[in-house]
């Protein structure tokens, strides 16, 4: 899978995304990884890339032309181009699957300022996509999390492939409590039922656990 990410600060991207699972996937090859500036793609020679908005109003607009270029520039047959914005649709664990499974290339546009020229989401934008009900003060952070959702999904990028089988979401629950050595700590002992061996019972108490933490910390995932 190739990932190609446009933002006035792609040195956010390119230094989160060296590190760790999705750094060691880089250098295996198991995904293609590149954080372009869109000032590259402005031809004036203040390398301008945004501007006032139409009808008044506070802030900076991001402006067409050089969107436009870069998105022409990049983008490949069957590519998908995604927008981060606060006004997308919420960003899921179902999101980052389709992605993973169904995506080739994917581009991401981050908005900054008061957002993007609307003629680039209606004629280049595929889907826009928000990671929360709140406003940070650029998209590449936000592409960073839709990023690292997306690789760690793709085979061979987690040790253990029934790792993004049993987390929180991928089953629709929170994810069962886990512990590890030592037994007993500062007098709280580990649950006995996981001490004994028996992967049937586990696997009823895990079950009844994500069931349990989902009811009480995301009602809504009930629903």
């Amino acid at each position: 899978m190739r990932i190609d990410i446009l933002s006035l600060f792609p040195q956010i991207a390119t230094a989160a995304l060296a590190e760790s699972i999705i750094g060691r996937a880089q250098q295996r090859a198991l995904v293609e990884i590149h954080a372009h500036n869109i000032r590259d793609w402005a031809r004036d020679k203040h390398r301008t890339t945004d501007d006032t908005p139409y009808g008044g109003g506070q802030g900076m607009v991001m402006k067409c032309e050089p969107i436009f270029e870069a998105i022409t520039a990049l983008r490949s047959e069957g590519c998908k181009v995604a927008f981060m914005t606060p006004a997308g649709a919420p960003f899921k664990q179902t999101t980052a699957q389709r992605f993973a499974s169904e995506c080739k290339h994917l581009i991401i546009l981050c908005g900054h300022y008061e957002g993007v020229d609307q003629r680039v989401i209606d004629q280049l934008v595929d889907e826009e996509i928000s990671i929360g009900d709140y406003v940070l003060t650029n998209g590449v952070i936000a592409a960073v999390v839709v990023v690292d959702a997306i690789v760690r999904l793709l085979p061979e990028v987690l040790g253990d492939a029934t790792s993004a089988v049993e987390e929180s979401f991928a089953g629709g629950l929170l994810e069962f409590p886990q512990y590890t050595r030592p037994v007993e700590f500062e007098g709280v002992r580990v649950p006995e039922i996981l001490l004994g061996g028996n992967h049937a019972a586990i696997a009823k108490w895990r079950q009844e656990q994500s069931l349990g933490k989902t009811r009480r910390a995301r009602p809504d995932l009930l629903a």
